[in-house]
């Protein structure tokens, strides 16, 4: 485990998200880190196709659904 030095707002952010998503504060951080990282290796897949793809990865397949 290693410490990294954010910026106060982005701490905030991180902060009030956590609460929203459930997460810890770290959790989110992480979260966060992990999308971003997988965004970049990955520059023409959208949010969806990406958290798809993990679930897939960590055999969780999700039926496509739709909204009536």
């Amino acid at each position: 485990m290693g410490i990294v030095k954010i910026d106060n707002d982005l701490h905030e952010e991180v902060r009030r998200a956590s609460a929203v998503m459930c997460r810890s504060i770290n959790a989110q951080a992480e979260f966060w880190i992990k999308m971003g990282r997988l965004a970049e290796a990955n520059p023409t897949l959208s949010f969806n196709d990406i958290v798809k793809m993990q679930l897939e990865a960590a055999d969780l397949p999700v039926a496509d659904l739709k909204v009536a």
